[in-house]
């Protein structure tokens, strides 16, 4: 079917509405929503209802890079430091040491039952090696789970932070497979440079980058979002133009930004969750739209035994193997090992042995695609279950809660106050996000001139404001007059417990 840019438009509109709506139904059953999108994808495909003809792999990997890095930046922008802290080196282990175990079995296994070569077959086990943070967000959120311990804290940060070493592995045995003469100890400092570059370039931009966009005074709120992308493209392109690894560089600058206090932060994160989720949706049904159907069926017997043997050995060796130095229950380790979503990473990863030119390049993505369908069919359908068997599901009066409107939400306020700033205030003609407020209180309105204000990190504050502030208690109470510069008085404002 030949496609004019209108009708493209359209039938892109309708497909998306469709995804929307399945994915919405696909709560109620507990089937991952990316099964949903990929589907429509293929239904609409060339070998679908609507015919649509489409077999650019270029395209469809510069839709996925753009795609992962939102999806990136949005899962780091909301990770909250202090939930991961405990399991941060958990975390790190299995996306570092737990994706390189299992690109290791997975290659030696289809090395031993095909005709791969070794490095094809590392090639394979690289791509596949990474978890998917939006397969893994969905199921966890779909059905509410509450789960014991940090097993929900260490599963995200585990599937939000492992593609950036899956990425630099495909890269480096791309570069093996598809020039012979190359050699693997050649590769071993490009990886090493690819990590640290994007180790310092993601650290590096994330602290300018807040501060950078703290002090720039944009006139209008919705191009701050605008501002923070351009810092998200830079992030990428500019790690990426130095050698890195523009995936991780982005992830880390995510993570950096989201931990700092921000102008309109809470609009930034909301924002983001949106675009993120348009950019799955789209990722989704474009590489539905590009698999065929009749390719995949030659490579079942291949795509059912690397499925089970990455279901059943390949992932809990690497999980427990990971995990080895951590103390933790073995029932956790079973239920991080079952939670090894694959999804679109892997798919868009399969993307550059194609475009490298890789002999086996076709039958790879054929490979990938069946096997990614097959883990969220499987794990993505059972992890409700499974985690009930295991015992690791949080009594329903226990359950904690993971999502509120209200700003400070993790803590109880039993202050409330009055206080007007007068000309003595150090505060007054500052941006309230440079007064060092304590995260334990608010300013929840301002009275200037008769008048309401409702606040945000760019609010100056002027000489006769009166500021009504909510604080946890009497010691954060304290911290605020300090961040405002001023002595309290006896009547300061009435307060409340």
């Amino acid at each position: 079917m030949s496609l004019t840019f209108e009708y493209a438009l359209l039938i892109a509109s309708v497909l998306i509405f469709i995804s929307l709506i399945a994915g919405k139904t696909s709560y109620k059953f507990g089937v991952p929503v990316l099964l949903f999108f990929m589907t429509i994808g293929m239904l609409a495909g060339s070998e679908g209802v609507l015919g649509i003809y489409f077999d650019d792999h270029a395209m469809a990997q510069a839709i996925g890079i753009i795609a992962l890095n939102f999806i990136l930046f949005s899962g780091g922008f909301e990770t909250d430091w202090g939930t991961i802290k405990p399991i941060v080196w958990h975390g790190i282990s299995l996306s570092t040491l737990g994706v390189v175990l299992t690109a290791v079995f997975v290659g030696i296994f289809i090395h031993a039952i095909t005709d791969f070569s070794i490095y094809e077959g590392l090639l394979l086990g690289s791509i596949v090696s990474s978890t998917d943070s939006a397969a893994v967000f969905s199921i966890l959120r779909s059905k509410g789970l509450a789960l014991k311990g940090n097993l929900r804290p260490t599963l995200e940060l585990e599937s939000g932070s492992n593609d950036p070493m899956a990425y630099a592995l495909t890269i480096a045995f791309t570069e093996l497979v598809a020039n012979p003469a190359a050699s693997p100890a050649g590769m071993i400092p490009i990886f090493c440079k690819q990590i640290i570059i994007g180790i310092a370039f993601g650290f590096g931009i994330g602290w300018l980058g807040a501060r950078i966009f703290n002090r720039i005074r944009l006139d209008y709120e919705g191009m701050y979002p605008v501002l923070m992308i351009a810092i998200m493209i830079f992030s990428f392109a500019a790690t990426q133009f130095a050698g890195g690894n523009g995936f991780m560089a982005v992830y880390l600058a995510a993570v950096i930004l989201g931990n700092q206090e921000l102008i309109h932060k809470r609009q930034l994160i909301r924002w983001f969750d949106g675009v993120a989720w348009f950019m799955q949706i789209t990722l989704f049904i474009t590489l539905g739209l590009l698999v065929f159907p009749s390719d995949l069926l030659p490579i079942i017997g291949i795509g059912l035994g690397m499925a089970g043997f990455m279901i059943v050995v390949a992932r809990p060796l690497s999980v427990f193997l990971s995990l080895i130095f951590f103390k933790g229950r073995r029932r956790g380790k079973w239920f991080i090992s079952w939670v090894g979503l694959r999804g679109a990473v892997p798919i868009v990863f399969a993307t550059y042995p194609l475009l490298a030119g890789v002999e086996k390049a076709h039958m790879i993505f054929n490979i990938v695609f069946f096997v990614s369908v097959t883990s969220v069919v499987i794990q993505g359908t059972t992890v409700p279950l499974v985690a009930r068997r295991l015992r690791l599901i949080l009594p329903v009066k226990v359950k904690r809660q993971t999502h509120t409107d209200f700003e400070l939400a993790d803590t109880v306020k039993s202050e409330l106050v009055e206080i007007r700033l007068s000309k003595e205030s150090g505060a007054v003609g500052k941006q309230i996000v440079d007064l060092g407020f304590p995260k334990t209180a608010l300013i929840s309105i301002i009275k200037r001139n008769g008048k309401y204000i409702s606040p945000n990190g760019s609010t100056v504050l002027n000489e006769g404001d009166t500021l009504l502030v909510i604080s946890e208690n009497k010691a954060s109470l304290k911290k605020v007059y300090e961040s405002l510069e001023i002595i309290p008085e006896a009547d300061a404002g009435d307060s409340r417990g």
